[in-house]
Order: C-alpha cells, then structure tokens, then sequence
C-alpha cells in the first residue's frame, strides 16, 4: 500500500516512522514533510491549502490511504473534499472537526449534555470583554475561539493581565477574533487523554503529560509543548472511566445526533480536579509532542489501526502496547515561542548513535545539501523508552547534551511531578 502523510511536525515523522514498520506499506510520500521524514520517505513540496492538488497527486502516484497529521487541513474540511473518491483518509470531518476548530462550539455542546468543563462566558468585543473581568475574581482563563497553533490561551493573574490578552486576541495575534472566551480557573493537573474512534466504536489510545510553558518548573510563555511523558501518573481505572463515561461518550453521542460520524484520533485535554475529569479542550488530532510519546509504544501495526477505523472495523482489532515508560524532549531555537533565527545548520546530528527504544523524530528542520538546518521554533524531538522515567530522562539529556547545538534549548525538568517531587 502506498500512504500519503500530511504535514512537516513531529507528530507527521512518528506517524510516518511507525508505517515504515508496516509490512504492508510500500512506499510513503509527506507533504511537505522535514528533513527526518526525507530519509524514509519521499517529501513533496505542495501547498495544503489546495486540496485538488493534493487529491491528483494522490490519484496520479495510486495512493490508497492519506493520514492528516495537523489540525488546519481537518478543520478546512480536507476529508469531506476526498469523500467521494477511492482514496481513504484518516481523521473526522468538517462538522467534527469543529470540536477544535471552535472552542465555543465546543463550550455549547458541553452545556447541552452536561459534559464537566469550567463555568464559561463568551464575549464580542474589547468593551463587554474588559467589562466583565473588572468584577471577576482572578485568576481567570482567556482563550481565542479559532485555531491557535497551541498558543491561545492566557491564564490571567489580574485585571492587568486580563486586559493585555483580550486586546491581543481581537487585535488579531491568532487570526480574526469574532468572541472570545472567560473561563474560571481550575485548580488541578492536566492530562492528555487519547482516544481512537471508528464512528461508533472507541478504543483508548493511551494517556501523556504534556509540558506547555518554555520554562522549567512550568514557568513563562505557553508554547505548543517542550516535552511530554506516557503514561500519565494521574490514570487509574476508576479515572479512565469517569472520563470515558462522562466526557469522550456524551461528545460522540452529541455529534451523531447532529448526523456526524467522528472518526480518527480524539485528544481530550483535561483537568483532574480531586480525581474528577473536568474537559479543557478537544483536539482532533494526535497530540505534540504526546503522538511523539505514545506511537514508540505502540506494538499494534499503526497500519491495521488507522483501516480498522476507515472501514468501521475498530471492534475487531486489539491494540496492544509496550508498558515501558516513554519520555520526550523537544530541543528548540533560541528565542522561542518569540522570534528566534531560522536556517541554522546542525552539524552534530548524524553522529549520534541511538540504541533500541530511542528515537529523534525531526519538527521544523529542512534539508539542503546533505546538512540539516533548523527552519522552525520547535526543531527536534528525542524521545526515549525504558523501565523508569528517571533513566529515560537521563538518557535523553547526555543525547540532547552530545548534540552540541549552542542555538537550541531544552527544558531539563520534564517529568519532575514523578520524578523530583
């Protein structure tokens, strides 16, 4: 089987390393891919918002299955534009893709089936916005409605604060700002909470931690995540339930009765509130840096997974996991999430050796005349399996440290709630 992958992040090399493995792919092209996935598999310079184009080369090259890694394509409606051709594409619709194309969309549909989520208010304009948070207690959440690669979202420590991020999001800093929204703050820990859907089955796709803010001890500015661990050390069988049964079940059955069918990977981002799930927000996507955490201990074929929910088939397969403990690093430019330089060579690269169970899973590189160049904020991805977080953290960090990239930088801490505190 020929596969087509869409995207250039982390996430898109994982997905596109794990069907390498498959037996039964022949050959893979990444559009655009980076320069990791150039080595497995044939990258092509297409633009993603012209799906036509992407359809022919697809229907031209015989590709019988395409994977949409990033969000932007699924919420632009990229499986609804291939619905009616032979070609199978991974990941939910238009209308359910609105789970993270719209987190007011979202916000409602939790309203409707009482699905735990943070007291909320929706607002249109700078006025009613600042108006509201002068008498409210602090701190409060601000979130732009629309995409926002990650970085969307404020937590406000007082009015001050409050007032920079409303004027920031309907000043356009993520696109154009028709609401915005004011949550209550949450007092918790987060977790990321996977799952696979074939339209009317769910299967788990393990949990993760992700790491947001740049700095360590979960300081600074958000990113889109400076690493990740899996499993979550929050998950046991009573919380899994309690999410199943009252968040990711009430969703689906919400879409399908607005006629949507959603199938692909559903992330739940969520806050675990004195062991209760309330829901932050949906991605309908895989998670990174988590997809990058997850996938290495996947023993099930990714393959067989991805058919089983193109043709409704997920009931039948079990999947099957390593129970090793997966970490994962991203090694950043300077200056990141702010303005860092881009089209800096890497030199070091090639000359580390990576054992079983260790992996580099490339984001914004590019290569030019056999050297690799950093093009992008979050560049690379080391990630590493191994009996305890503690050693696989180790092993990253002497990795990352041989690289001897002096314009790229690491959170050292990742994993400090389970292993230093």
């Amino acid at each position: 089987m020929k596969v087509g992958i869409i995207g250039s992040g982390g996430r898109e090399h994982s997905i596109c390393h794990a069907l390498y493995k498959s037996k039964k792919v022949k050959e893979i092209f990444c559009f655009p891919g980076n320069a990791g996935t150039s080595k497995i598999a044939n990258n092509i310079e297409i633009d993603l918002n012209d799906f036509k184009k992407i359809k022919d080369f697809a229907l031209e090259k015989k590709i019988s299955l395409i994977v949409v890694g990033p969000e932007k394509p699924l919420v632009d409606g990229i499986v609804d534009y291939f619905e009616n051709t032979k070609i199978k594409i991974f990941g939910p619709n238009k209308l359910a893709s609105q789970l993270e194309g719209s987190k007011i969309f979202t916000k409602k549909l939790c309203e409707k089936y009482n699905i735990p989520t943070a007291k909320f208010g929706i607002f249109e304009n700078i006025e009613e916005s600042n108006f509201f948070i002068k008498q409210t207690k602090f701190p409060l959440v601000i979130k732009a409605d629309g995409l926002a690669s990650g970085k969307g979202v404020y937590i406000c420590e007082n009015k001050n604060e409050g007032e920079i991020a409303i004027k920031e999001i309907f000043g356009g800093k993520f696109g154009l700002a028709k609401n915005i929204l004011i949550e209550e703050f949450l007092e918790g820990e987060e977790m990321s909470f996977f799952v696979v859907i074939d339209g009317a089955n769910i299967q788990n796709f393990e949990t993760a931690q992700d790491h947001k803010r740049v700095l360590e001890g979960d300081k600074g500015k958000n990113t889109g995540g400076m690493g990740a661990y899996s499993p979550s050390r929050l998950i046991n069988k009573n919380l899994e339930k309690k999410i199943l049964t009252k968040i990711i079940n009430p969703t689906i059955d919400g879409l399908k009765a607005m006629g949507c069918k959603y199938k692909g990977f559903l992330y739940a981002g969520l806050m675990i509130v004195n062991d209760e799930p309330f829901l932050i927000e949906y991605n309908v996507r895989m998670g990174d840096p988590e997809c990058q955490t997850i996938l290495p201990k996947l023993k099930t074929d990714l393959l067989d997974v991805i058919i089983s929910c193109c043709d409704e088939k997920l009931s039948d397969l079990k999947i099957d996991w390593h129970r090793s403990k997966s970490l994962c690093i991203v090694v950043c430019s300077k200056g990141y999430p702010d303005d860092y330089k881009k089209n800096i060579i890497i030199n070091n690269l090639n000359s580390i050796k990576f054992e079983n169970y260790e992996y580099c899973y490339h984001a914004g590189t590019k290569i030019k005349d056999n050297e690799i160049y950093a093009i992008g904020g979050r560049v690379l991805n080391f990630v590493c399996l191994s009996d305890s977080f503690k050693e696989s953290r180790k092993k990253i960090i002497e990795k990352i440290n041989s690289l001897k990239w002096n314009d790229g930088f690491f959170r050292k801490d990742i994993a400090y709630k389970v292993i230093d505190e």
